[in-house]
């Protein structure tokens, strides 16, 4: 059998790693007791799982997340006070599903953000579209896309995301036209897409820290109804970084 045509083709396909795995399959002996059908899928699931791959790095390169976190990596340290049953729970991504919101509160420092691209990452892996925004560098950036003539690229962006994160929220006082901005991303996402907000705030204070109290109402409406809540509590991580820095363990063999 002439093997060297029939992996150009493939190559000529684009299907590069089915190539690479029918050369080593010819070079397997453990391949031989294998009937046809048996190889010939191991080769497709080759070149799927390279497909699936490339697709998530790109799903992850335009998310832009702030950090490079997983799931895998969370510390549930008790001190903490995460509900490791919620978050198993939130990774199997039925909220996302169903456009359900997720609010991440606590104190500075504490994770929120961390978590926030944990869970869009894993989401990510299951082939959700994922965006991460600093809401007030977005604020700004809504602003001058109205005067550039980018605002409809950089909306629809928003908007058809599967999973949004909108990091620091009311980390300053949010004004009326910022509202006004706010209320549009989240009117556009209602019911089609799910949006993750940290704030150091607790959620019951975010009413109080917006300038229109009118605008407030429609924009908790749209966000509050359909949300699950993550409270991180305990000390700055990255004091706790600091300080394993200054005092290093000795090391061990």
């Amino acid at each position: 059998m002439l093997t060297q045509p029939t992996v150009e083709k493939l190559n000529a396909m684009k299907l590069t790693v089915m190539a690479e795995a029918f050369r080593e399959q010819l070079n397997c002996p453990d391949m031989a007791p294998l009937s046809f059908e048996e190889r010939f899928g191991l080769l497709v699931d080759h070149q799927m799982l390279a497909i699936e791959n490339k697709k998530l790095q790109t799903r992850l390169k335009s998310a832009k997340l702030r950090f490079n976190a997983s799931i895998e990596d969370l510390e549930f340290r008790a001190d903490r006070g995460l509900d490791r049953s919620q978050i198993i729970s939130l990774t199997m991504n039925q909220w996302v599903k169903n456009s359900h919101n997720l609010f991440i509160t606590g104190p500075t420092g504490a994770g929120k953000s961390y978590i926030a691209c944990a869970l869009a990452q894993k989401a990510a892996r299951d082939g959700h579209t994922v965006l991460y925004h600093r809401l007030p560098r977005l604020l700004d950036d809504l602003c001058l896309a109205r005067h550039d003539g980018s605002y409809y690229k950089l909306t629809s962006s928003l908007a058809k995301c599967q999973v949004l994160i909108l990091d620091d929220l009311l980390i300053t006082p949010i004004t009326r036209e910022e509202q006004k901005e706010l209320l549009e991303v989240i009117e556009d996402r209602y019911g089609r897409g799910s949006t993750i907000v940290t704030s150091q705030l607790p959620v019951k204070a975010w009413h109080s820290g917006m300038q229109d109290p009118t605008l407030a109402d429609a924009i908790m409406d749209r966000l509050v109804h359909n949300a699950y809540k993550i409270e991180v509590k305990g000390d700055s991580m990255r004091k706790k970084r600091s300080s394993l820095d200054q005092n290093p363990k000795p090391v061990t063999k």
